[in-house]
């Protein structure tokens, strides 16, 4: 008798874990392909803000139900950061956290809002960074904006989430590296 108790309870338990939906999304922002920016090594300083007012990066909408939102696995700063850093690395800058030259890049918007239906579903990404850069009593904000679609039949799944947020992350952070503007400004 213990022995199919066992096994029923076993199943019951696997059963609660299979319906289980995921709680986290993991992003992995690439370094995108960079150009070289500088011929000389110029140091900059470089720090990211999270300026979002909620720490969920997706939302599922269900009609009048409420919606179900799910955070990041990692701070999404910490890794937005660690991809520019690489990023003005490689296109030829020496980051040094007490530069002259200083860029702050605020991370505004970062979700992706998943509207689920009957036969499919569709998410909209959206991702605002706001570069400050300021260096000798001048300075140069610029916004960059990045929009994604992704449609499918039946529901979202994690992984085409994931992959769709960190193909436009690395689009929107190769745009800001290779961006002529900010490099200009910056070597001045």
């Amino acid at each position: 008798m213990k022995p199919l108790t066992l096994i029923i309870a076993a199943t019951f338990s696997l059963i609660g874990c299979a319906s289980q939906a995921p709680t986290h999304i993991a992003l992995n922002p690439e370094v995108p392909s960079i150009t070289s920016q500088t011929s000389t090594e110029q140091a900059i300083a470089i720090n990211t803000v999270d300026m979002r007012s909620a720490n969920f990066i997706v939302r599922f909408n269900h009609g009048d139900k409420a919606a179900r939102l799910v955070s990041p696995s990692e701070a999404p700063r910490r890794q937005i950061e660690q991809v520019l850093k690489e990023g003005f690395t490689q296109a030829g800058y020496r980051i040094n956290p007490s530069a002259s030259t200083h860029l702050q890049f605020q991370l505004e918007t970062l979700l992706t809002d998943v509207d689920e239906t009957t036969f499919g579903f569709e998410a909209n990404t959206q991702v605002v960074i706001n570069v400050i850069a300021s260096h000798r009593q001048q300075s140069l904000t610029k916004r960059y904006r990045i929009k994604g679609l992704l449609k499918g039949p039946f529901s979202a799944d994690f992984a085409s989430l994931e992959l769709e947020m960190n193909k436009l992350l690395g689009e929107l952070t190769h745009t800001i590296i290779n961006d002529p503007e900010l490099n200009q400004f910056v070597q001045q």
